[in-house]
C-alpha cells in the first residue's frame, strides 16, 4: 500500500489530540523516533498554535507538522504563521480548501461521501480523509476506490491496530490515529511504543 501520492512515509497521522505546549515535544520526539512523520494538532487544543510551532520546530525535515479540525481562515492564518504545513478538515468547505491549496498547504479534507471527494478534489485537496471511518467500514472505500483517481485515501476515526489492515485491504493508503496512540497526559514512553505499534502493523499490511 506504498502509495508514491503521500508526501510523508509511512502514511500513519499521528493526532496528538489535547496535547499542550509544555508536552509537544517529547511526544513529536517519541513519534518521530517510532517512523511516524505526519503530525496532526487539533485546533481545539490548549495554546494549539504554540504547540504547532514547537512541533514544526523538533520535526525540521523530519516531519510534516500542522493542525487538524481546520474550519476557518483564522485557523489558516495561525497555522502558517507557526510554520506548518498540514491542514487537516473534518469535512469539505470548498472555499477554505481552495483558501489552503493557494497558500501551499499540504491538505487532507474530511469526507464521507463520492460527492464530497469530488468536491474536496475540485477545491485542491491532495489527500482525502474518510471520517468517521470506523461508522462506515472498509466497505465504504473499497466502494470508493473504484470511482476515485488514485489519490490518498487516510481512515480516520476509530482506526486501531486490529483494524488497520482491513482499511489498507479496502483501498486506504494509510491512517491518521487519535487516541489510540495519543491521551493527554500519558508518557511520551507510551506514545512511542503505541507509535512502534501502528508502524509495525502497516508495514505487515503493506507488502
Amino acid at each position: 500500500m506504498d502509495d508514491p501520492h503521500l508526501p510523508f512515509h509511512p502514511p500513519l497521522v499521528a493526532i496528538l489530540r489535547g496535547v499542550t505546549p509544555d508536552a509537544v515535544v517529547a511526544h513529536v520526539e517519541a513519534l518521530l523516533e517510532a517512523g511516524v512523520n505526519a503530525i496532526e494538532i487539533p485546533t481545539g487544543s490548549p495554546d494549539w498554535a504554540r504547540s504547532v510551532a514547537l512541533a514544526v520546530a523538533a520535526c525540521g525535515e523530519r516531519a510534516l507538522a500542522g493542525a487538524g479540525t481546520v474550519l476557518e481562515t483564522a485557523h489558516l492564518d495561525a497555522l502558517q504563521a507557526a510554520g506548518g504545513r498540514l491542514v487537516v478538515t473534518p469535512n469539505v468547505r470548498p472555499t477554505l480548501i481552495r483558501e489552503a491549496c493557494a497558500r501551499g498547504f499540504t491538505i487532507a479534507a474530511g469526507v464521507a461521501t463520492a460527492s464530497e471527494a469530488f468536491d474536496a478534489l475540485e477545491a485542491g485537496a491532495q489527500m482525502l480523509k474518510l471520517f468517521p471511518a470506523a461508522v462506515y467500514g472498509p466497505a465504504l472505500p473499497r466502494a470508493l476506490r473504484s470511482v476515485l483517481p488514485p489519490v490518498p485515501l487516510l481512515a480516520v476515526g476509530g482506526i486501531t491496530v486490529d483494524n488497520l489492515g482491513d482499511y489498507l485491504a479496502a483501498g486506504c493508503s494509510g491512517a491518521a490515529v487519535g487516541g489510540e496512540l495519543y491521551r493527554p497526559g500519558q508518557a511520551p514512553a507510551r506514545t512511542l511504543a503505541n507509535a512502534q505499534r501502528f508502524v509495525a502493523a502497516w508495514q505487515a499490511h503493506s507488502r
